[in-house]
């Protein structure tokens, strides 16, 4: 799916979607320790959303000093991430996992375009970078389990 998050053309509105955004990872997230059934699995996926929250958190904190108005959820796009995990659950907890991993490639785009973009003026390259960086450990792990 092509992404567009972090390419907005102002900071307010990138700061926006990004919340956005992560909250749509977090519902997927929390739709996906409810379906699989590996413990193991179950865990790993608590700790990706653990991270989300951790992000959710930072942004607020910038759209807060922006005296941007936070959404208080995601939009369209939580219908997509968590459909393809119900889709997925048909198939078992392999399919549940590359569903997901799916899901990560658009965060991991997403924290590319916004570190590339510019509209903060670097202030926010660093927190840019680190979640760019748990995404990227995200979607190799969804990748690696949904071999097993």
């Amino acid at each position: 799916m092509v992404i567009t998050v972090g390419t907005e053309n102002t900071a307010e509105m990138l700061i926006t979607n990004l919340i956005k955004l992560e909250h749509d990872a977090i519902a997927a997230d929390e739709r996906v320790i409810d379906k699989l059934d590996d413990a193991d699995f179950k865990a790993k996926v608590t700790a990706f959303k653990a991270d989300h929250d951790q992000h959710i958190g930072e942004l607020k904190s910038i759209a807060s000093n922006m005296n941007v108005d936070m959404p208080e959820g995601g939009d369209l796009k939580k219908m997509l991430t968590t459909g393809k995990i119900e889709l997925a659950n048909l198939a078992g907890d392999s399919a549940v996992l590359k569903a997901m991993k799916t899901n990560e490639d658009d965060t991991v785009q997403a924290y590319q375009q916004a570190r590339e973009n510019g509209v903060g003026d670097g202030q926010w390259n660093a927190f840019f970078e680190k979640a760019l960086e748990d995404e990227k450990r995200h979607r190799a792990w969804f990748e690696s389990a949904a071999q097993r």
